[in-house]
């Protein structure tokens, strides 16, 4: 028992009297949960949710942002999104690769919240375990932001155009909504709550993601009338990597192992659950079968309206949102998209208008109306928060939470059209015509597959053959270099 006790106990140079174990390990595991949603999760789903011709391009793009995200992170982003106040809504960047800054107790400098007469309300933020856990897990936050905002622009965008939009969106779009939300922002202090990212992440991603697809422009027609997924059930574990590593997404906000984290990770799961089981009904009352892929953007939009929050409301309130999270957005995707003209004219590939942006809006203006006022003492700084549905300030918590959207949705139009109107200017945004045609093969020279015969393309250097399976004439393609694999004549 002695030696039980002293593992905990013992003060040494690499366990300082602040370090918490149990906390640092959750946090670490945590954020590991949430890097594996993007690496492989989401590299994994948009490879396979694809066509075939765009999976290397699509999964290219999700693994480049994840890498570029980390090191401007520790470079300037990390401490521009939770670092000392530039501005009501921007902190001033810094770098955070020393090992003093790594090492030290973890803390968010602006998060001390005070009455209006002076006092303290609620103490700094310095959660039980070294600066270096909170950098990586908000990193993994900054990351999966852009990797779903890619997810609107995929099958035409220029690689080169979206290797410059990755590091300046990140500083200028995402850095704002972060520290306005959750490192000691205006926002913050005014008291909205966004748990775990409904509104920094989620709505964020949507509407810049929207905004990207607007400007980009649309996908070849052929691709935009007919893009099936190249692999339904590789889709289906990429979805699967994504919903079990939610658990890391919303168990890790509290930034503890406390009895927040618990009822974060149950919520979770019961709300993406109802909602793939609503959405999947709605799927078979109005097209008389279950889809695979519905049932995917079910558990998607179950998720995003959990989040912000996912460890703040009842279990009961989680199935509400989640009959709500199912319902709504499968409205706006099949009826709504199809009668708005802005939403036909805008190609956003897979729907992350619907699934992030009304998803994480109607998380963020739910949670106004249900957050329970013992949770939200437990979590938040700003005293008696609680939702409409409760009395009290709660009518007011719904206008703040209606507001602070307001302001993520402009934000996110604004800086996201500067960053690519600029880009513009240096780098054509859609790839020429001659690439969309081909795809990966122009592109990168890669090919997912090493098989022929889909009709696609037809190379005679290759394949040896003058017409396609179909019997259709198929120009050459002049890109004969690259990665191949085995070809099969099939």
């Amino acid at each position: 028992m002695a030696r039980i006790t002293n593992a905990y106990s013992e003060i040494t140079p690499a366990v300082p009297p602040w370090l918490n174990k149990g906390d640092n390990a959750w946090q670490l595991t945590a954020a590991t949960f949430v890097g594996l949603q993007s690496m492989p999760g989401l590299v994994i789903l948009y490879a396979s949710i694809v066509k075939k011709k765009w999976a290397v391009n699509s999964a290219f793009m999700a693994l480049y942002a994840f890498a570029a995200v980390l090191i401007c992170w520790v470079l300037v982003g990390y401490r521009m999104a939770f670092g000392d106040q530039l501005l009501p809504f921007w902190a001033k960047g810094a770098p955070s690769l020393g090992q003093k800054f790594l090492i030290s107790q973890a803390k968010v400098p602006k998060s001390t919240h005070f009455r209006d007469d002076g006092s303290i309300e609620t103490q700094t933020v310095e959660p039980f375990y070294p600066m270096a856990s909170l950098v990586y897990f908000q990193f993994t936050f900054a990351a999966i932001t852009l990797i779903l905002l890619a997810g609107s622009v995929l099958g035409r965008m220029n690689i080169k155009a979206w290797m410059a939009f990755v590091p300046l969106w990140l500083l200028f779009s995402y850095t704002v909504g972060a520290f306005s939300l959750w490192g000691g922002g205006f926002l913050y202090h005014w008291g909205v709550i966004d748990y775990s990212g409904g509104y920094v992440i989620h709505l964020s991603s949507g509407i810049a993601g929207f905004t990207a697809a607007y400007w980009v422009g649309p996908r070849l027609k052929s691709d935009r009338e007919r893009f099936p997924p190249n692999n339904v059930l590789l889709m289906l574990c990429g979805a699967g990597m994504l919903w079990m590593g939610w658990s890391g997404f919303n168990g890790g906000a509290p930034y503890a192992a406390n009895i927040v984290a618990p009822i974060a990770v149950l919520n979770t799961n019961i709300c993406a659950a109802t909602s793939l089981l609503v959405w999947t009904s709605l799927d078979v009352v109005f097209f008389g079968k279950p889809s695979v892929i519905g049932a995917v953007q079910g558990m998607m939009t179950g998720l995003v309206c959990i989040t912000p929050g996912a460890g703040l409301v009842q279990s009961w309130a989680a199935i509400l949102m989640g009959m709500l999270s199912g319902s709504i957005p499968w409205v706006s995707m099949m009826v709504l998209h199809k009668k708005s003209t802005l939403l036909q004219k805008v190609d956003d590939t897979l729907g992350v208008f619907h699934t992030h942006a009304v998803a994480g809006l109607l998380g963020g203006l739910l949670t106004g109306l249900l957050a329970e006022p013992a949770l939200c003492r437990l979590m938040l700084p700003v005293g008696n928060s609680r939702g409409a549905f409760y009395g009290g300030s709660g009518g007011m918590q719904f206008l703040k939470q209606l507001v602070a959207a307001m302001f993520v949705i402009a934000w996110n139009i604004v800086s996201t059209t500067i960053i690519l109107l600029a880009i513009r200017v240096f780098i054509p945004l859609r790839m020429p015509e001659e690439q969309l045609i081909i795809g990966d093969d122009a592109v990168h020279g890669e090919e997912a597959y090493a098989l022929w015969g889909d009709g696609e393309k037809y190379d005679p250097t290759r394949h040896g053959w003058n017409t396609s399976v179909y019997g259709e004439e198929m120009a050459p393609s002049p890109y004969i270099n690259g990665a191949r694999g085995v070809t099969i004549n099939l």
